[in-house]
């Protein structure tokens, strides 16, 4: 039932050729093997783009992946997942599908869903989709829900909140 590999066995290295046989009917071609359907298959999403915390951006920043900031950035951020971590600070509008804000933000938060964690400082407007504000985030400002808060339009959807929340 199972033979010895000769791969391992000692003597002449000798490549084996093996002739090529067709067992596929003329005109049809070959289905691919695992390996090579492996190789054509969807390439996988690429990592986040990561700002060090030592780094600091004087600029807008435009991506349509994802992206993680830890330094200091004074511009415009859109993206598709936006991360601001504990030690970052954005000075400028945000705008993604999804804001996760573990640091500091002063200026607009655009987003489909946006999550202020327990470590998080906004201040200015935020305009959702859907929010979620932990316990002990320090928010400023107004929260407007918008069916489609990506947008430039910003006609208001809900009644805006005034809010000052320190939970």
């Amino acid at each position: 039932m199972f033979s010895k590999s000769k791969i391992n066995d000692p003597g002449p290295k000798t490549p084996e050729v093996k002739p090529a046989t067709s067992t596929t009917p003329a005109g049809d071609t070959p289905k691919p093997s695992g390996s090579d359907f492996a190789s054509t298959a969807a390439k996988a999403k690429p990592p986040a783009s990561v700002l060090s915390s030592d780094l600091t951006v004087k600029g807008n920043l435009r991506t349509s992946g994802d992206i993680q900031i830890e330094g200091q950035v004074e511009g415009d951020i859109h993206a598709h997942l936006l991360t601001i971590g504990e030690t970052a600070t954005v000075k400028g509008e945000c705008v993604a599908d999804d804001v996760v804000i573990h640091g500091r933000i002063v200026g607009r938060v655009r987003g489909l869903k946006v999550r202020l964690t327990s470590t998080a400082r906004v201040e200015g407007d935020i305009i959702h989709k859907t929010i979620a504000i932990e316990s002990g985030a320090h928010f400023e400002g107004s929260v407007q829900r918008h069916e489609d808060p990506l947008t430039g339009n910003n006609t208001k959807v809900a009644p805006a909140a005034q809010a000052t929340k320190e939970a």
